[in-house]
Parts: C-alpha cells; sequence; structure tokens
C-alpha cells in the first residue's frame, strides 16, 4: 500500500456521510484517522439496518480507528484536548454553533494546536440567512440546481444514491490536503469550510456555464442530448449503455453493428446536428434493433466494431466484470468481531502501485484502550509533575519562613 499520507493523524468527529467520508479518503491514503464518537450510540449511521455496524456506516468508515468520549464531560474533554495536540487535521460536520457546544470550536482547538487543520463541513455554510437550516443530500443537490437535471419529468423523484453527501466529503479532503501542503512552508494550520451547497454548486459548474455564457437552461435531456448517450433494453431484458460522443466513425461502426448501414443516409440522421435534433426518433430506430438480441451478443459485435458501450450493470454483476476483476477494483479483509468486509478500493495509483489492503471499518469503542490509555498515562505523569511542583515550592516557602 502507498501510504502518501503516512504520520498524518487525523482526528474525525464525523456522523452519516460529509465528515466520514472526509476522513476515510484521508484514511485510503495512508493517514491515521481516529473516529471519535458519542460513548453508548456513536456515528447515528451505524444503526440504520440495526445494530451498530449497517452497511451505510461500513461504506465510509474504513481505514479507521475508533474511540468514544463525551466532550462535555471534563475528564473526556481532557482526553480529547490531549488527542488535538497530536493531531494534524480535525474535522467535523455539525450544524454552526455545534462544535463550541461540545468544547470543539475553532477558536478553542487553534489554542491548543496551532499548526491544526480545522476543517468545519456544513449544508449552507457557517453564516447567512440558510445557515442554520438542516440540510441533507436531496436539500442541497435542489438548492445548487443539480437535483433538476436528475429528475425524470414523467416520473419526478428523486433517484441515484448521496451524490451530495459524498462530493462535500470529497471537496473537504481536497481543502485539507491543500492546507496541509502549505503549512510545509508556514509551520501553521488553516480553518477549512466547506457546504453542501458550495460543493454541489461547484459540481454543477456546466450548468452555471451554460447559462450564463450562452443563456441556455439545461434540463435532465440537455447533457445525453448533445453528448448523444443512451441505454438499450436487450432481447434478455438486460440493458446496456452506449456514448456515441461527436466522432462519426463511432456511429459508422454502430450502423454496422445493427446491420443497419443505410441509417446515416437517413436525412434525420445524416450528421450530429441531426441526430441531436431527432434523438427520440433514433432511440425508436435503436431501441428496435437493440431488442433482437442478447446483451452478451450486442457488446461483442459493439466492441469489434470500436463503439463506445458498456453492460448496464447492478452492484452484484459490476465488479466481476474482466477489467474489473484486473484493476483487482473488489479488496476484502476480516474484521475480528464482524467477520468478512468487501469494499472498493481507492482508485488512485502510485508508481503503478495499488491500494488492496484494507482496515474494516471499526466498531464502536474498538480502540479505546490503545488510543486512550497512552494519553491518561501522560495526564497523570503531568499531574504527578505538577502535584511534586507544588509540594517542593511549599517547602521551599516553608524554609525561607
Amino acid at each position: 500500500m502507498a501510504k502518501v499520507l503516512e504520520g498524518v493523524r487525523v482526528l474525525e468527529q464525523g456522523t452519516f456521510i460529509t465528515g466520514p467520508a472526509a476522513g476515510m479518503l484521508l484514511g485510503d491514503l495512508g493517514a491515521d484517522v481516529v473516529k471519535i464518537e458519542q460513548p453508548g450510540a456513536g456515528d447515528p449511521f451505524r444503526a440504520f439496518k440495526g445494530g451498530l455496524y449497517s452497511p451505510h456506516y461500513q461504506t465510509y468508515n474504513r481505514n479507521k480507528r475508533s474511540v468514544t468520549l463525551n466532550t462535555k464531560d471534563d475528564a473526556d474533554l481532557a482526553l480529547f484536548d490531549e488527542m488535538i495536540r497530536d493531531a494534524d487535521v480535525y474535522i467535523q460536520n455539525f450544524r454552526p454553533g455545534a462544535a463550541d457546544r461540545l468544547n470543539a470550536g475553532y477558536e478553542r482547538l487553534r489554542e491548543i494546536n496551532p499548526r491544526l487543520i480545522y476543517c468545519a463541513i456544513s449544508g449552507f455554510g457557517q453564516t447567512g440567512p440558510a445557515a442554520g437550516r438542516p440540510a441533507y443530500d436531496s436539500v442541497a443537490q435542489a438548492a445548487s440546481g443539480f437535483l433538476g437535471l436528475l429528475i425524470n419529468p414523467a416520473n419526478p423523484r428523486v433517484v441515484g444514491p448521496a451524490i451530495a453527501d459524498s462530493l462535500t466529503g470529497f471537496y473537504a479532503a481536497y481543502g485539507i490536503l491543500g492546507a496541509l501542503h502549505e503549512r510545509h512552508r508556514t509551520g501553521v494550520g488553516r480553518k477549512v469550510e466547506v457546504s453542501m451547497l458550495e460543493a454541489m454548486s461547484h459540481f454543477n459548474l456546466d450548468a452555471f456555464t451554460h447559462y450564463y455564457s450562452a443563456g441556455e437552461l439545461m434540463g435532465p435531456y440537455s447533457r445525453p442530448s448533445v453528448s448523444q448517450s443512451y441505454v438499450m433494453q436487450c432481447a434478455d431484458g438486460k440493458w446496456l449503455a452506449l456514448h456515441m460522443s461527436s466522432p462519426e466513425k463511432f456511429w459508422t461502426g454502430l450502423a454496422e453493428a445493427i446491420e443497419q448501414p443505410t441509417l446515416l443516409q437517413d436525412p434525420r440522421f445524416a450528421d450530429r446536428a441531426g441526430r441531436i435534433a431527432n434523438q427520440e426518433a433514433l432511440i425508436d430506430v435503436l431501441g428496435a434493433a437493440f431488442a433482437t438480441r442478447s446483451r452478451a451478443d450486442w457488446c461483442a459485435r459493439l466492441e469489434r466494431n470500436d463503439v463506445p458501450h458498456a453492460p448496464m450493470y447492478d452492484a452484484s454483476e459490476a465488479l466481476d466484470d474482466p477489467q474489473a476483476r484486473h484493476l483487482e477494483l473488489l479488496v476484502e479483509t476480516t474484521h475480528p468481531q464482524m467477520g468478512r468486509f468487501r469494499t472498493v478500493r481507492p482508485p488512485v495509483s502510485f508508481d503503478g502501485e495499488r491500494t488492496t489492503d484494507v482496515v474494516a471499518p471499526p466498531t464502536l469503542g474498538e480502540h479505546n484502550d490503545a488510543v486512550l490509555e497512552p494519553l491518561r498515562a501522560r495526564l497523570r505523569e503531568r499531574g504527578e509533575a505538577a502535584s511534586a511542583a507544588t509540594a517542593s515550592g511549599a517547602l521551599e516557602d516553608s524554609a525561607a519562613a
């Protein structure tokens, strides 16, 4: 494993997705990530399927250690402060103001450790008229203008995974890495802030550029129409995707694959502009053709003709594809208590080295002894030293008297 962040200590006091996703990304790069959780319940995502080890929790919490602390308790707060003294990065995704109530506000932690990179993730930002509003994935997608690009007008309902949550975690990690790089030069930490609204607005950059540059409001079919993207159902009920883009050779190859060499002689489909303008008619033509053969047959034909395509897999199929197996995308390990854990490895390789080893998500408080006991010992030693110094001072005062 290429641990490019080896030696970096990250404290993550995150819940649900945004904070834990940022911590996971840093852990994937080799940082030592310690997840700080409330005693008893921990991250609320733990219990989404009952118990304290749900698939939701597992998704964003590999390559971490877990300790339990109640930072409103004086003894636990002292341990937390010791952890802050040793940390490089602290991550939280509380609503604005909550961190201060938990004794984990920026000013307090910065005073303890001026080198600390403090990352605060929020829904709508730390200030402003919407700062205090609750925010979840679909809320951020909608507020940024992105959700409207996903909704099928014929069946308007929210679809897909937690894009805003995950991407905000990515942007948070991106900001943290920038601040860590700067600290090598300055020796001073930074306060890194990112909100779900800001992250999704940036991710929606294409729609805003089209609007401000050309006055064009994009909709759910705008990009698929321009990029000439299709999904087709095959004779066996399975689906595949086509992305034809602009090179004419791809269309020539598709016409050969479906055995309709005159397809591009049809005035409606003779050039890119025509295919965009008549996409619905083209979908009907292609749909009828693809309904005649199995997906495997079509994939073989499309590959022979160099047509950009892929089977539309579900999660039970995708990582069994020969290319996915070649890339070793599926990795696994065994947790000593929870058993087998399988996940997708980090996608980045360094000098040709893939990260194929993984640490299973921790159980609640799994590392309390390993992480907290040395800190307790340090506090005891410091207390004993302070007591000894006080006693020595009292003796000196007595002798002087």
